[in-house]
């Protein structure tokens, strides 16, 4: 831990300013996967897929007006 800390710190960040954007990073990592792991589910949710196709045939539909 102290050797990535340092790593972090060498080009002048304060160890507060290296700790609060790692801990800022890994929120965003956590989010982005949480998403991911979202559209997953989404995408492989057959009635979710039937809603997306039914909406996609509407808006082909609309279109054609």
């Amino acid at each position: 831990m102290e050797r990535a800390l340092e790593s972090l710190t060498c080009e002048g960040r304060s160890r507060s300013e290296a700790v609060r954007a790692a801990i800022l990073e890994a929120e965003r990592a956590h989010r982005r996967a949480r998403l991911r792991t979202e559209a997953e589910q989404l995408r492989n949710d057959p009635a979710d897929l039937a809603a997306s196709r039914e909406l996609a045939a509407e808006m082909d539909a609309i279109r054609a007006w």
